[in-house]
């Protein structure tokens, strides 16, 4: 693989800029095996050199020219060591470079490394194919098909590591939908209703604005769906991030049996929700 010509460093909005070469060439004998595996497989496997020439690029951006004494670097090479980069749903074997700066402060980062080596993208992935319906057990079989040499030595698609990311994401999802403000909606209807899990049941409130469009509001978790469970998820909301679900007073309902609907009345015997309207 060979650097022809190098731009200077593009800056991304997430880190240091990555130094983006002007044109790499692509050694298509190492490749080559992979066309009778389809464009996508042939495309992994032209994608991850360009990735080695981008970490390179990077490399030199820090530590100048391998083998060329450069005065204004600001870096140095540092060895190499066993990293791993994502690759449609998966993780994948390459080098990782360390370089460390002159005045011995440390190591500097390099970008285009920490760039490819994020995991955003995979819990992502995990969580669409599992609320698709896909097991853990069986994800890998959704994933794409990025060749046969890169799948041999793909790691993190275990079912263990594919629910650590499904958890992981779900919790960072979640933290965030409860903490969002709600002062700013408009809405005119809102919805209760009990979702089972196996034996824990999730009350989930949503609210309709004047679109039509639905926004959920709050949940909480218990063993049934009852009075106590909605209670106490129409008392958070109340004291929650600015949604009071009783000034969504053109209509509520409450899905369920007659104790969620009991639920509706708070404790000093003011409803919280005003009753379904008929149609």
């Amino acid at each position: 693989m060979k650097k022809l010509s190098q731009k200077p460093t593009t800056g991304t909005s997430d880190g240091p800029g990555v130094a983006v070469p002007e044109r790499v060439s692509v050694a298509m004998a190492e490749i080559a095996e992979s066309m009778q595996e389809g464009l996508l497989a042939l495309a992994v496997g032209a994608g991850l050199q360009v990735m080695g020439a981008l970490i390179e690029a990077d490399v030199a951006a820090l530590a100048g020219p391998k083998g060329v004494h450069d005065p204004e670097r600001v870096a140095v090479r540092h060895g190499r060591e066993r990293g791993s980069v994502s690759v449609g749903g998966r993780r994948v074997p390459v080098d990782r470079p360390w370089v460390r700066a002159v005045d011995g402060s440390g190591e500097l980062p390099v970008a285009s490394y920490d760039l490819f080596s994020a995991t955003e993208v995979m819990g992502r992935m995990a969580v669409e194919r599992m609320l698709a319906g896909l097991s853990t057990r069986r994800y890998p079989v959704g994933l794409e098909p990025v060749g046969e040499q890169v799948t041999a030595t793909a790691t993190a698609t275990s079912k263990s590591a594919v629910s650590r990311r499904f958890v992981s994401l779900t919790e960072t999802a979640l933290a965030e939908l409860l903490a969002a403000d709600l002062s700013a909606l408009d809405l005119v209807a809102s919805m209760i209703d009990g979702v089972h899990f196996g034996e824990t049941c999730c009350i989930v409130a949503l609210g309709v604005d004047m679109t039509g469009t639905k926004h959920p509001l709050a949940l909480v978790a218990g063993s049934t769906e009852n009075a106590t469970l909605v209670t106490e998820l129409l008392t958070g909301l109340r004291a929650g991030p600015g949604c009071d679900p009783a000034d969504a007073g053109r209509a509520g309902q409450v899905q369920g049996a007659g104790q969620g609907s009991r639920g509706r009345t708070r404790p000093s015997g003011d409803p919280t929700l005003p009753a379904p309207q008929s149609p």
